[in-house]
């Protein structure tokens, strides 16, 4: 075989290659997207009806109580507190909005990879949005919707509202950091009820983590978190 055959066969190797190459990064950039929005379409029209069902299931009030004590009086202050649990891996958890950098996708439970696909999702072990703590929610960047994509353009003060079978939670934004993906202390539990949002950075790399964390602002449990953060720690609850 002739020195000039060896390298035109080597050339349409390389070009197949480059067209694979290509074909992959296509189906990541554009066909995961196409699949995402049809998910997403379909789960935004079931929605109301998942929140309806769930929302039959939520356990009733409990009244919590701290007891304050000043120089001259004693008072006790008084607050109720809604709870919510998650469903399945995979079930419909709520909707999530971030007015400043138009997100509005329907978010489900847990963080593996088909419910990624799916939209935003929760991580377990954390509490849900709007319960007292930290909660964590996680989603791509640049495939499947892209639903994190503009999330380093947040400012200190930016919005994020969070539907769930309890209520609509409202989120201000407070901090947006850059950590390793190690640096798992950012889904540690906070006093109050927070909000974390997760997603690789920069864009079209996973060698680190873009952190939002947001307090809660506004809902049906902002006068309890409110109650845990000036008396720095859960309270004692009574029913």
């Amino acid at each position: 075989m002739g020195f000039r055959k060896i390298l035109r066969r080597v050339g349409w190797a390389l070009i197949g290659c480059a067209l694979l190459v290509f074909a992959f990064l296509a189906y990541q950039l554009f066909v995961t997207d196409l699949l995402n929005d049809r998910l997403q379409a379909q789960a935004m029209e079931q929605l109301d009806d998942e929140l309806a069902e769930r929302r039959v299931e939520l356990p009733e009030p409990e009244i919590v109580e701290v007891v304050e004590e000043k120089t001259t009086t004693t008072t006790v202050v008084r607050a109720e507190l809604l709870k919510e649990s998650a469903g399945e891996i995979g079930s419909t958890l709520g909707r999530i909005s971030i007015p400043a950098i138009d997100v509005d996708e329907v978010m489900f439970e847990g963080v593996d990879t088909e419910t990624l696909k799916k939209g935003p999702g929760h991580m377990p072990w954390t509490p849900v949005p709007g319960q007292p703590g930290n909660a964590v929610i996680s989603g791509h960047r640049t495939t499947y919707g892209r639903p994190f994509y503009d999330l380093d353009q947040l400012v200190e003060g930016d919005r994020i509202e969070v539907e769930t079978a309890l209520g609509t939670h409202v989120f201000e934004v407070r901090h947006s950091i850059v950590v390793k993906p190690t640096d798992v202390w950012v889904t540690e539990d906070r006093p109050g009820a927070w909000l974390t949002l997760t997603t690789c950075h920069p864009h079209f790399s996973a060698a680190e983590r873009l952190i939002i964390q947001a307090e809660l602002v506004e809902g049906p449990n902002h006068a309890y978190a409110e109650l845990v953060r000036l008396h720095g720690g859960g309270p004692e609850q009574r029913t």
